[in-house]
């Protein structure tokens, strides 16, 4: 039998329902154009259609879904001026919180970052790149976390699934793990300015492999070299 819930419950069932679906889509199972069935997807997890519908809904709302028609759901294929304002906005996020993070990072929270940096770099000896993808997003998850500003956590946290999907896209995960590393070291210094500039770069570079494995060209980055 389905189950079914309210409250604290049923919002527990519909965030279930959500990340199992967000993560079939990262992972692949779930390729763009492919239909989501209220049913199918009911009878799948369990649950009543009820969760199953807010968590469709939140999915069109973070981008991994849309509307082909009023009754048809599918996966959305991100375009290339999609992935493009995803990392306009990601840089000019991303540059914040690292000079935030800099500026307040206590002695714990930069020995948290660094156990995550050696889980990252773990993480990129295996190849997985599902395992890699998590390991990087939790990386920069707590570098938000660091920087302590609620508003900008609630602004990236619905970027986050796809910025998870974007990194396992990546081909070369040696480099992005170094970046990190880098940019560790600079925010482990104290030095603002530094780590500004790395996140930066990181964020420059990873949008120029995205669009190279995503479309097959290159991509101008604005503020760089004409």
């Amino acid at each position: 039998m389905a189950q079914t819930g309210s409250g604290e419950t049923g919002g527990w069932l519909r965030d279930q329902v959500c990340e199992g679906i967000r993560d079939r889509i990262i992972s692949g199972q779930l390729r763009p154009g492919d239909r989501l069935l209220e049913r199918d997807v009911a009878e799948e997890f369990n649950v009543s259609r009820i969760p199953v519908r807010e968590a469709i809904r939140v999915l069109l709302s973070e981008g991994f879904l849309e509307a082909a028609s009023p009754r048809k759901i599918v996966v959305k294929q991100l375009a290339f001026q999609d992935v493009l304002d995803l990392f306009d906005l990601r840089e000019a996020l991303e540059v914040l919180a690292v000079r935030r993070a800099t500026e307040r990072a206590e002695k714990p929270q930069l020995d948290t970052l660094r156990r995550l940096l050696g889980s990252a770099e773990k993480a990129t000896r295996t190849g997985k790149p599902d395992r890699i993808s998590r390991a990087n997003t939790s990386f920069h998850h707590h570098i938000v976390e660091i920087a302590g500003n609620t508003l900008l956590a609630d602004t990236l946290q619905p970027l986050e699934g796809r910025m998870r999907w974007l990194f396992q896209q990546v081909d070369d995960p040696d480099t992005v793990w170094e970046e990190h590393r880098a940019l560790y070291e600079a925010i482990a210094a104290r030095d603002t300015d530094l780590a500004a500039d790395r996140a930066l770069r990181h964020v420059r570079h990873y949008r120029e492999v995205a669009v190279r494995v995503l479309f097959d060209e290159p991509t101008v980055v604005a503020g760089e070299g004409a």
